[in-house]
């Protein structure tokens, strides 16, 4: 199974306190204007797509141009194993696409990884992609891709 974790773009702070009605800025499109462009030749056809009620998710993935399903759970403040649930980490099968949150989503890949308690720093917009079953039933690190990279 693979695992991709994508990080939300660049967003207004928030107003009022309304945190998930928080829009992507002009840069934070363009962000994700650019990871979406990497992104869309890689992934597989059948990959599940979930993302996080906040605006700023649903903005984020909408550049990616395909279908995909909004899940209250990986919201703001969700756990790591909220998330791994979501995706059903790691017997699912075919390739999920999470687009969320930090620190959630690095919380969620040091634990799949098997970092317990651990966190990875995860740069807006950027992507981290994880495939279990490799070696000996652990995970590995498939890409890691920053906005700097591009």
């Amino acid at each position: 199974m693979d695992l991709i974790l994508w990080r939300h773009a660049d967003a207004e702070d928030a107003r009022r306190g309304d945190d998930l009605g928080r829009a992507l800025t002009p840069r934070g499109r363009d962000q994700a204007e650019r990871m979406a462009a990497w992104l869309a030749p890689r992934l597989p056809a059948a990959t599940r797509i979930l993302a996080s009620p906040a605006l700023r998710c649903q903005q984020t993935v909408a550049t990616l141009g395909r279908p995909a399903t909004t899940v209250a759970a990986i919201g703001p403040g969700a756990s790591a194993e909220a998330v791994l649930a979501a995706a059903g980490w790691p017997d699912a099968g075919d390739a999920v696409l999470v687009v969320g949150h930090q620190p959630t989503l690095g919380e969620t890949a040091a634990r799949a990884m098997g970092e317990t308690g651990e966190s990875w720093s995860m740069k807006k917009g950027s992507v981290c992609w994880l495939r279990s079953g490799a070696g000996a039933g652990g995970a590995v690190l498939h890409a890691r891709q920053s906005l700097a990279d591009l």
